[in-house]
């Protein structure tokens, strides 16, 4: 106590001014409502006041010029005033987060109580400078308790009693972490009281409540960061819902086009689903990504589009076709290519669309693109369009036995097909994988 008793006028000093900074500091945050930054700026200038008033008041004891009879008496009052105007402004804090965080329709109602003896408790400091109730000046101006100045501490002790019933009441509604803040505010400042009062000279008071109010402060920047956290959270999961309505969107757009595109041949019922589903497997057991698995399902699936520019009776024409019905076939992928160009945040879906038809060796269409110059999309879809197409009936043949079209891919490795996506294809066949996905996808 003696340590304090010598330095407390700058350590008054010190905490005055970092109560200044943390006004300026507590008016920033936007996030706050007004209401609460008020009330956190409003507390800060309370103690910041109430440490210049009682350093004041040390200052000037003893000084018998009428201005420092004036100062020491205007200080002393103030000082008694502030402490209660900073737990008033603790019950405003209180009021606003019963209504806001803690569910209640009104502030709980024996916080009016507070009020009243704010207000009560005013009056008797006031009184107290003409009656000397609470303390008294001597001639030298020195400070003197008087006879009543125990009663100083009823009002802010039937505060704190009040606040403290009210948390023990409704601690439940409030986060722990507030409840324990609130109840630091509330403590505290009483054992600073009583070890004032036993320790004349001392003053404790107005230094706790310096600690108690930057407690509200930090709370409010701690509830300030979960709450930009909890709505980043929100923000995040809100994003991430609207992405898989979209990709389900997309999903249930691009198969409704491909029924549609296969609706118009009567040979090739689910023929773009199967096709979808065997890529999307080559991919996969190429150790594609999620992201270009994804790709490859969704190109596979718009691969015929381009069959909507190609005339009915050309398409559903049984028996072969002639040299100029076959060119009039050959135009589907440019077709696709035209369509889907013009969907810009995907355009992966042309691919498969051009270039599903381009062989390994160069000998395909339309752009008779070779090797590696195929897309590796296109080079994927077309191992999977040509197993579907010689495990379907088609218009001018039967299905073809599993066994020959295994031949017929194992024969294609590194002409029509590229040699990697055809061995895993071959794969499939020999696993029995290539056929289920068929018959689960789509008719055989």
């Amino acid at each position: 106590m003696d340590f304090i008793r010598a330095h407390q006028l700058d350590m008054m000093l010190f905490l005055s001014g970092s109560c200044g900074i943390l006004t300026i500091m507590t008016l920033m945050p936007r996030f706050l409502s007004v209401k609460r930054r008020s009330i956190l700026a409003l507390m800060e200038v309370a103690s910041m006041f109430q440490l210049i008033f009682d350093r004041l008041s040390y200052l000037y004891r003893g000084d018998e010029s009428a201005f420092g009879g004036f100062i020491v008496r205007i200080s002393n009052g103030m000082t008694y005033f502030l402490i209660l105007l900073v737990l008033l402004l603790v019950t405003s804090f209180m009021k606003d987060l019963y209504l806001n965080e803690g569910g209640l329709e009104k502030p709980p109602r024996r916080l009016v109580l507070c009020d009243v003896t704010f207000f009560v408790g005013t009056a008797m400091i006031i009184a107290t400078q003409f009656n000397g109730f609470y303390y008294t000046f001597d001639a030298h101006n020195y400070y003197e308790r008087a006879a009543g100045n125990v009663f100083s501490y009823v009002p802010p002790f039937l505060m704190v009693i009040i606040l403290e019933s009210v948390l023990m009441k409704y601690h439940s509604r409030l986060k722990n972490k507030l409840v324990n803040a609130l109840e630091v505010s509330v403590f505290l400042p009483t054992i600073a009281a009583i070890i004032q009062y036993l320790h004349y000279g001392v003053s404790l008071i107005s230094m706790t409540l310096v600690v108690v109010v930057n407690v509200f402060y930090v709370y409010a920047l701690t509830a300030l960061g979960e709450e930009v956290g909890q709505a980043r959270t929100r923000e995040l999961e809100f994003y991430k819902e609207a992405e898989k309505r979209e990709a389900a969107q997309f999903e249930e757009t691009a198969e409704a086009l491909a029924n549609a595109i296969d609706a118009k041949d009567k040979y090739t019922h689910g023929h773009s689903m199967r096709v979808a589903v065997l890529s999307r497997r080559i991919a996969e057991e190429a150790g594609f990504s999620e992201e270009e698995c994804n790709k490859v399902y969704f190109s596979a699936l718009l691969h015929d589009v381009g069959k909507i520019g190609v005339p009915d009776d050309v398409i559903n024409k049984p028996g072969r076709l002639t040299d100029e019905e076959f060119e009039q076939i050959k135009l589907h992928p440019v077709y696709g290519d035209q369509i889907l160009s013009s969907i810009k945040q995907s355009p992966y879906l042309r691919i498969g669309a051009r270039y599903h038809h381009e062989r390994y060796d160069g000998r395909g269409y339309p752009d008779g693109l070779a090797g590696e110059d195929i897309p590796v999309i296109a080079r994927v879809i077309a191992v999977a369009d040509a197993y579907d197409a010689m495990t379907s009936t088609r218009s001018y043949r039967n299905a073809l036995d599993v066994q020959k079209v295994r031949n017929e891919i194992a024969k294609g490795l590194g002409t029509q097909f590229d040699y990697q996506f055809a061995a895993i294809m071959l794969r499939l066949i020999d696993e029995g994988t290539a056929e289920e996905l068929a018959r689960v996808n789509g008719v055989i």
